[in-house]
Parts: C-alpha cells; structure tokens; sequence
C-alpha cells in the first residue's frame, strides 16, 4: 500500500484496482487534472477498473438511496410484480427478476460477448430495477433520438407502494450526482487520452445511461454448479459508474488470467471502462471481465445491493479510433459504431 500526497499523486492506494482522489482535480487546479487524468490512464491501459475517492457526492445522499432501495426489494414481491419489464422491452426498465427468467440473463450494461455459455448458464442470483433519464417526462424530447424515440422514451416503472414516496426523488437525485461525476471522468479520460479536456462533451451530453439496483438476496439453497451473483461479463458502454455495499463478492480478472477481489473502501465509488470505451481508444483500454461470487456458506445469509450507472453516450454519437490513439504502428481495430445502434445490439438478446 502507498500513500502520497493529493498534488504530488492523486493515486492514494497503488494495485491492480488502484484507488484515486478526485478531490484536488475537482477544486479545478490544472496540475491536479493532469495528475488525475494520467493516473486513470495508467488504471485503464492496465485493469480498466479504479476506485474514486474525493468524488464530492453527498454521503448522506448515497445513504438516503440505498437505505429506500433496500425497503423497495425488501416489499413482498406480489406487491412489486406490476413493476416487471415486460418480455421483449430492450430498455430494461422496471424490475427485473432473474430467479424466474430464462438462464443466462444479466443487467442492462453487460455485453452478450459470452454467447452460448452464457445463455446456457444458471440464473443469477439477483433482483435488479432500472430507470433512465429518458424515461422521465419530456426529456426523450430534446434527446435527438430519431427512430429510436417511440422505444427509448418510454416511461420509467416507479414503484407507488406506500412508505416508498422518497423512493424517486431519491433516485432522481442520486442519479443527477452520478450524470456529473460522470462528465467529469470523462474530461479527465480526455486529458488522460492526451485530448483536449472537453473532447467528448458533445458526444455524452444527451447520454442514454441507466441506474440500476442490484439485490442479491441471502442465498438460501444450494447454488447449483456454474452459478453466481452476477455471471462473469464484460459492461457495453463508456464505463459504469459502481457503489457497492461491505458485503464484497466483486471480482475483475487479471492479466494472468486470476480472479482478483475488488475491495470496498467505505465512502468510494469503483470505476471500470466498457466495451465502447476500449473501441474508441482502439484497445489502448480495456473492458475486464467481472463477476459476483456467491458467498461462502457462512456468509449467505447476508443480502447485497449495489448501484450501477451504466453510461452510455448521445444516440447519434460516433464511436471511431480516436486520433490520439493510432499511429502507422496501430492502426485502428474496429469499424466506427453509432452508440444507439450498439446499444441496442447488446440489450436486445437481454430483454427476450
């Protein structure tokens, strides 16, 4: 473990899944930003995974969120039913349950890459709701959408139980602190890039990110073999934006091909690149694959929530080789994707 201080290095705990203060870089000091962005581009090029520190959202806010989130999943689920995302509908949002779906189905920001494996792998153990911004009233209006309007304007499913009331301001709130802590990685990603600062500004303006809860609840049976919390996945979009609770489980596999624990430091958010990130820095980053492992025995009984903001870029966006990251030695690895085409390849095996 290494220690330094915030202006010399904002890396305050160096590792496979290093963990970086954001404080100082977001005070606006340019040292402070060139310090944090080349520190997340040493994390990127190495693990794709970081913790952030020194974010500057409210802890009670993050409190508040999983405290009626918690009571949410905890309602009888007779009592939350209506709330299922119907079969079919790729914007995933609503409750999903995946104990009494087909096998192999996962959260909004996974990528179908594992194929059949996947689809022929148990069900995860695991509850999950999801909102976007575009599913609040008139914001799919000013989002540029194009054909995609009729699906992705679609409202939110918002739970209506009583003793739920905080539960969408909660959300709303949590999730408007995430959208800027996002457009600040993303500076920070340009400047790591050797881009300017505000490069990707345009492109994640209008983003289609979801926030999602995942509620692993005690495990109670037998897990049979092969199965997990959360099946081993790489995410789809720029990166996913993570606050999980102390009961662990999060692993990211290493270079050597090792399953390394992710560890909880109270108060951080943990920070990993999907799959459009690594297209657009022509695999200079990578997407790591990562799984929840269900407990040992004598941890089973314990629940677990997480929040993932899994953000996505503007559905018009290009995602193409960035000029910063090619050369006569690199040529560019994959063909230029549009987000919301990409987006809508990845959930549409998940919403079926």
């Amino acid at each position: 473990m290494t220690t330094r201080s915030p202006l010399a290095s904002p890396v305050l705990i160096d590792g496979y899944v290093p963990l970086i203060d954001l404080s100082a870089a977001l005070g606006g000091d340019p040292e402070a930003r060139a310090a944090v962005g080349a520190a997340l581009d040493t994390a990127c090029r190495e693990s794709g995974f970081f913790l952030v520190a020194g974010h500057g959202i409210d802890p009670q806010l993050i409190e508040r969120v999983l405290d009626v989130t918690r009571q949410f999943f905890h309602v009888p689920l007779d009592e939350r039913r209506d709330l299922v995302a119907p079969k079919g509908d790729i914007t995933l949002r609503g409750l999903r349950l995946f104990h009494e779906g087909r096998p192999g189905t996962t959260d909004g920001g996974a990528s179908q890459d594992a194929g059949a494996t996947r689809l022929s792998a148990p069900p995860d153990l695991c509850e999950l709701f999801t909102m976007n911004r575009l599913g609040e009233p008139g914001v799919a209006d000013e989002a540029e959408l194009g054909s995609g309007y009729d699906v992705w304007s679609r409202p939110n499913r918002w739970p209506t139980n009583p003793g739920l009331e905080g539960f969408r301001p909660a959300w709303l709130d949590f999730y408007g602190a995430l959208e800027n802590l996002s457009g600040e990685l993303m500076r920070f990603f340009a400047l790591g890039l050797g881009l300017d600062e505000h490069f990707f500004d345009p492109m994640v303006d209008d983003h289609l990110t979801n926030l999602c809860a995942n509620f692993y609840p005690p495990v109670t049976t037998e897990p049979v073999e092969g199965q997990y919390r959360k099946f081993p996945h790489t995410d789809s979009g720029t990166m996913t934006i993570l606050y999980q609770d102390e009961a662990g489980g999060l692993q990211v596999v290493d270079r050597s091909g090792e399953w390394v624990d992710v560890p909880f430091v109270e108060g951080s958010f943990v920070v990993n690149i999907g799959d459009l990130m690594a297209i657009w820095t022509n695999d200079r980053w990578v997407s790591t694959k990562h799984r929840i492992l269900v407990p040992p025995p004598e941890r089973r009984h314990l629940e677990r929530i997480s929040m993932p903001f899994f953000h996505q870029p503007n559905w018009s966006a290009v995602i193409e080789c960035l000029p910063s990251c090619t050369d006569e030695a690199h040529p560019p690895l994959h063909p230029p994707v549009v987000s919301g085409d990409y987006l809508e390849y990845k959930v549409v095996g998940l919403a079926a």
